[in-house]
């Protein structure tokens, strides 16, 4: 048979239809009662329920993961990077208190491959499966000569909902004598590869094909652990602690800051009045070997490594004192490690490392 002209180009639209016709079965376990019409259609159709709020409040955002798909191409290991995309956005949203309702993707490639692409969209559908978000649409495009054989770009945009009275503000929450509780990553998650790469590749001359000692793996497998998803965590202490005492106008969980690009520093002011400083207390968690090795061999100052790597943290809790304890308990109890990593103190606006 004749190959077409465009495919000779270099775009097989026959190829991307027969990768597409899978995509209802992937995506089976993501639907939502909500959810309208099928995957292929120029928009997708979501039904948001209404009746269930008073004020309902759209939250958005929109993500890539960054250089960590470079690892992804040279282990050629793409089954967990639509996880940790979709992981990443549901934590964007959390922090506001938002419920996710769907994800949308885009994947741009020189050329299509089908195992790549099935790879990832699996992974997309198994994190939205797990903080049940529909995928109710996505782009793939294919544009040769744009992209380095092999390589792809991803990104990703949720869409999720609050009830106003309920949205999560900590400029306006959050107050001196806060508690700030630490919930573990499990590793870098989606934020700097770039140094890493540096760090690992360029100085130490490692491999990611590499075992390391020090990890009890090999570098690659290492910095392609999933973004863990805080998502589902924070609605069940939401409910718990705020529900009741909402109405009382005490809630006891302030505010949540998701440790991504900009680590500590940059992200721990976003929830903070202007007149409160975020104290950290260096060596109040485990500190993954991973970021031992970084802080050992990379020659960076320590305030930088706190600047750029979540260091072990990947998400924030600020909570009344008088709460903290019984807050770390509900989280452990859960099976997510925690730790009290400091306090909110009268100050600036500034995240202290101390």
């Amino acid at each position: 048979m004749k190959q077409k002209a465009y495919a000779r180009a270099g775009v097989d639209i026959d190829l991307g239809n027969r990768v597409k016709a899978t995509l209802p079965q992937l995506l089976a376990r993501t639907r939502r009662r909500e959810v309208l019409g099928k995957v292929g259609g120029f928009g997708g159709l979501f039904a948001l329920d209404v009746r269930k709020y008073r004020q309902p409040v759209l939250v958005s955002s929109v993500d890539g993961v960054g250089t960590k798909l470079k690892i992804a191409f040279a282990m050629d290991r793409h089954d967990t990077i639509g996880a940790d995309l979709v992981n990443h956005c549901v934590n964007d949203i959390a922090v506001l208190g938002a419920e996710p309702l769907f994800f949308l993707d885009y994947l741009g490639t020189a050329k299509l491959e089908p195992r790549v692409f099935t790879d990832i969209v699996r992974g997309f559908a198994r994190a939205c499966a797990e903080n049940r978000c529909a995928l109710i649409g996505g782009e793939t495009a294919q544009m040769p000569g744009f992209y380095r054989a092999g390589e792809y770009d991803l990104s990703g945009t949720i869409v999720g909902v609050v009830e106003k009275s309920r949205m999560l503000n900590g400029a306006k929450t959050v107050r001196a004598g806060d508690v700030l509780i630490g919930l573990a990553s499990s590793g870098l998650h989606t934020n700097g590869y770039s140094l890493a790469r540096r760090i690992f590749f360029d100085r130490m001359k490692l491999k990611p094909t590499s075992y390391v000692a020090e990890l009890q793996n090999t570098l690659g497998a290492e910095l392609l652990r999933v973004h863990v998803s805080y998502g589902p965590l924070i609605q069940a202490l939401l409910r718990k602690f705020n529900g009741a005492a909402r109405a009382a106008g005490a809630c006891p969980i302030r505010a949540f800051a998701h440790i991504t690009g900009g680590g500590f520093v940059d992200n721990l002011p976003r929830i903070l009045p202007r007149y409160c400083d975020a104290v950290i207390r260096q060596g109040s968690w485990e500190l993954l070997p991973i970021f031992q090795l970084l802080a050992a061999k990379g020659g960076v100052p320590p305030d930088e490594l706190y600047q750029v790597f979540n260091m072990g943290i990947g998400m924030v809790a600020v909570v009344a004192a008088d709460r903290a304890a019984a807050v770390l308990k509900f989280i452990r109890a859960r099976r997510h490690k925690a730790w009290c990593i400091g306090e909110v103190v009268k100050g600036r606006g500034r995240t202290r490392i101390q």
